[in-house]
């Protein structure tokens, strides 16, 4: 048992440290793209890597707990422990510009199509998820890029001056990007070299403790594929407004992500290795995490539409991630 423990602290580490590289770099991109297009795309993208690796590499096995567990986790922790922190953060004099609230109605169209993303996954998952359920979690992450693009011309064209300062500057920081690829790539690679062996030692902790391998990856995985983004989100609100509408596009961008290109790789994956008619089962420890998460992430949601995000909201997330984590160690037993 210790040295599975040991295998897996190790395989998390690195994949902590290849995160942080992937998540610096793309922040460093989003200097160069914009701020609230790229939190959504590129930086959400970018932060999802890790979960990818994760759940391909468990597809490739067969893993399929593991995969959707992954997923889960990562959405259950953002959503209530990341949005917590960042509005503690914000609002406190931990932030450099402390403010009253954090003010979220810019984002609209995140809110609902996560809402929207969050009951269709699970009510899909009622029988599974196949090929055609691959085909819909894809067009849905289309149709948020493309929602996203739209919306990223209609800002340019209202703050034309601001776009050609922000281009002019970019101009002149080509060693600055250079830099930002390297990170970029050397992390995204770090990501998929330690997935598989991640998956694997989280399976043997798994055996060893005799505790699903559903709860430790709701529990575990999250910690490698979101702790970068976590930190990453702590510098973002102590830089004040702009920097916390950043870290939420990149939040709600994320888990938009996960509920639908996330899902879509799983299915995709599963197929690549075991078939075109292969597909990921529906079980009871699943599907109640599933509601459980999709319960959490509408509570969540309810401060997001009343437009802000202050310290009493950072509260109840706290709260609500606690809860969360509480019923990982009863959902088994039902």
């Amino acid at each position: 048992m210790a040295d599975n423990v040991l295998f897996l602290l190790g395989w998390l580490g690195e994949l902590i440290f290849a995160s942080w590289l992937l998540s610096d770099g793309a922040e460093h991109l989003a200097e160069r793209w914009g701020g609230r297009f790229v939190g959504r795309t590129l930086l959400s993208i970018a932060t999802t890597l890790p979960e990818i690796g994760i759940v391909v590499a468990a597809a490739k096995d067969g893993s399929y707990d593991t995969a959707i567990g992954s997923a889960l986790g990562s959405n259950l922790f953002m959503m209530t422990l990341g949005l917590s922190i960042m509005s503690i953060i914000a609002t406190t004099r931990l932030s450099k510009a402390p403010q009253k609230f954090i003010d979220v109605k810019e984002f609209k169209l995140d809110k609902i199509l996560l809402v929207i993303t969050a009951v269709i996954g699970a009510i899909m998952f009622i029988d599974g998820y196949d090929v055609m359920d691959g085909i819909i979690f894809t067009g849905l992450f289309g149709a948020y890029l493309y929602f996203a693009f739209r919306e990223m011309k209609k800002e340019k064209l209202s703050k034309p001056l601001e776009v050609e300062l922000h281009n002019e500057l970019t101009k002149k920081s080509k060693k600055h990007f250079i830099r930002s690829m390297i990170l970029f790539v050397a992390g995204t690679a770090g990501i998929f070299i330690g997935a598989e062996p991640f998956v694997h030692s989280l399976e043997g902790v798994s055996l060893d403790m005799g505790v699903s391998v559903v709860v430790l990856a709701v529990i575990i995985s999250p910690l490698a594929g979101e702790m970068p983004e976590k930190i990453s989100m702590i510098f973002l609100a102590r830089k004040g407004m702009g920097g916390a509408s950043i870290a939420v596009a990149n939040v709600l961008g994320s888990k938009i992500l996960n509920n639908t290109l996330l899902l879509s790789v799983a299915v995709f994956a599963a197929m690549s290795y075991k078939g075109f008619t292969a597909k990921i089962p529906n079980t009871s420890l699943l599907e109640n995490q599933m509601i459980l998460v999709t319960v959490i992430t509408i509570v969540a949601l309810i401060p997001m539409f009343r437009n802000k995000l202050d310290l009493k909201s950072g509260i109840l997330l706290l709260v609500l991630y606690a809860i969360g984590i509480g019923f990982q160690f009863v959902l088994p037993s039902f």
